[in-house]
């Protein structure tokens, strides 16, 4: 086995409904390569998802659609480990420990809560406030060794290592929990709204036009690029200039992404030309990408049982790794476990 091979990398998806490219961008695509070369725990972060007011039959639904984008994006379940996170008990029991090693004024630090919570703050769930605890036990749990992290969630990992280190400190355990490193993919840029480059993707805008959904067919990407936000003027010739343009910018990244062809060259390929053939190249390209993975994960919803196998051999694989790690934490901290 390489050095490479024994880091170990935990990442998940929320199950909140029709992920779109800035989720496979960001995310996905990324745990695809890194299966080949770290032990890989990818979990369906259904724990985080009742944070906020949801509807149970949904997030039922959701998790195995997030379950079913996984496998129909590549990850092989042969090689890594998929579970759903409410799955593993530990996750819940170690994030309890940490809520009692969090500072209060680390939490209150974090600027994800304070945009989520927004202006009524006081009438958010106190899970969402401690949701960074449980994400740093999602990690710690597997020790972690790498977490692949975008812009919106550098700063929990920071608390992860935070927690890890105080840990480690209070009870006096070096080097118990390893302090995770970030894995940042410098060639991908945060994926952002088709309708406004200065917002990102979401799920939750009100707009279908401003995403593009891997459940999309291919009639309705066609669509979605040719009303994308561009600029009145002809494509440009600098990436000084593309930069100021956010939603050309926007168009640009999504286009090196799916494509792998570097963004300066895409540049030299359409400066000075109107942004019709850009987009119908564009859509050329999501179409060829994504279909085959909107396919595929409409056929996996047709085959629940195979997805709640593959969940169940992951949750196994899983729980085996995450219960020698909270019964040494445990014991380290003087809890009473008494086994039969």
């Amino acid at each position: 086995m390489s050095e490479v091979k024994n880091k170990i990398v935990l990442s998940g998806v929320q199950p909140s409904g029709n992920l779109h490219i800035g989720n496979y961008l960001g995310a996905i695509k990324n745990f695809v390569s890194m299966q080949d070369n770290y032990n890989c725990f990818f979990c369906i972060v259904d724990l985080h998802a009742i944070t906020v007011k949801h509807d149970p039959k949904i997030l039922r639904k959701n998790t195995l659609e997030v379950a079913a984008t996984y496998i129909a994006s590549g990850i092989d379940p042969k090689k890594s480990i998929i579970f759903n996170q409410s799955s593993i008990p530990a996750h819940a029991e170690l994030a309890w420990i940490f809520n009692c090693v969090t500072r209060m004024g680390w939490l209150s630090r974090m600027t994800q809560f304070k945009d989520k919570a927004g202006k009524d703050k006081e009438n958010a769930s106190s899970g969402l406030f401690i949701y960074p605890n449980l994400m740093a036990a999602d990690i710690l749990i597997y020790k972690a060794t790498h977490v692949p992290v975008g812009n919106d969630q550098k700063q929990h990992l920071e608390l992860t290592r935070d927690i890890a280190q105080k840990f480690n400190r209070d009870f006096d355990c070096e080097n118990f929990f390893p302090i995770p490193e970030p894995i940042i993919d410098k060639d991908i840029s945060r994926i952002m709204s088709l309708k406004d480059g200065n917002q990102k993707m979401s799920k939750s805008d009100s707009s279908e036009y401003s995403r593009i959904s891997l459940l999309d067919e291919s009639d309705e990407i066609i669509k979605k690029i040719r009303k994308a936000k561009t600029a009145d003027n002809l494509m440009p010739e600098k990436i000084e200039e593309i930069i100021k343009l956010d939603e050309v910018n926007n168009l640009l990244n999504i286009y090196s992404g799916f494509s792998g062809t570097d963004k300066q060259l895409l540049i030299e390929q359409y400066k000075g030309q109107n942004f019709s053939n850009f987009k119908s190249d564009l859509s050329d390209v999501l179409v060829e990408k994504i279909k085959p993975i909107t396919v595929e994960i409409k056929k996996l919803m047709e085959e629940k049982e195979y997805i709640l196998n593959v969940l169940l051999e992951g949750q196994n694989k899983a729980n085996e790794v995450a219960q020698e790690t909270i019964k040494q934490v445990y014991d380290i901290v003087g809890l009473l476990r008494n086994e039969t």
